[in-house]
């Protein structure tokens, strides 16, 4: 079984002064359908905690998802999902559209963390969400730093508790929109390019939460008006 994510890299942050760590991870970026969810949790890694078999969303099963998010909610001090939709996805690009929703769920939390000099940790080689703050700094933490390290979301502990967050938010806007929107499979495809999602597609058309970039680079066939791959 994978270890466990634990705050060794929380706690050598707060002793460098943060003394909240906010956990930052993605979910989404590789759908055809559906937003991009950013998920934020802001711990002190000081008081432990840490909500028990707590690991990567990627690790757990859906069923297990829901059932840790409760005690994630509660052990954050503070806690939110923003979201970039299909077409701010397509007009921006992804990265940008990464920076949107992390800047917007910043947004949610900034004035309940304010006065605890934050630092966000986020996951990944690539600081994507820097230059979203930096074109729209939050005016309540104008000079947030932010953290980046590969593998965060299985190593530590905040930013576990943010994938986890951020996956069942946007699962659940899925199953919602299949329920809206049927045919496509996204109660169980959640908006990925599964074989039956494209099948769908090619039989029903895209709808608006398609990002038709993405249809578009998957095949060189591709209807114009509509943006599908044939």
């Amino acid at each position: 079984m994978t270890a466990a994510p634990d705050l060794r890299v929380e706690l050598a942050l707060a002793d460098a002064g943060a003394g909240l760590v906010i956990g930052c991870d993605e979910v989404g970026r590789g759908a055809i359908a559906g937003p991009v969810a950013v998920g934020v949790v802001a711990v002190d890694p000081r008081d432990g905690g840490m909500p028990d078999g707590l690991r990567d969303s990627k690790l757990l099963t859906e069923r297990r998802r829901e059932a840790m998010v409760d005690a994630v909610a509660a052990w954050g001090v503070a806690r939110a999902v923003g979201l970039a939709d299909a077409d701010e996805v397509d007009r921006l690009g992804i990265v940008a559209a990464l920076g949107l929703a992390g800047r917007r769920a910043l947004a949610e939390i900034a004035l309940l963390v304010a006065d605890r000099s934050p630092v966000v940790l986020l996951d990944g080689a690539h600081d994507w969400l820097a230059p979203a703050l930096r074109a729209d700094p939050l005016p309540s933490l104008p000079r947030l730093g932010v953290a980046v390290r590969v593998k965060a979301d299985r190593d530590c502990a905040a930013v576990a508790a943010a994938s986890v967050l951020a996956k069942v938010h946007r699962d659940r806007l899925m199953i919602a929109a299949d329920e809206r929107t049927p045919g496509y499979g996204w109660a169980g495809n959640k908006g990925y390019g599964s074989a039956g999602h494209f099948e769908a597609i090619r039989a029903l058309g895209a709808t608006a939460q398609h990002r038709r970039t993405w249809l578009k680079s998957v095949s060189g066939d591709v209807d114009p008006a509509l943006g599908v791959a044939l």
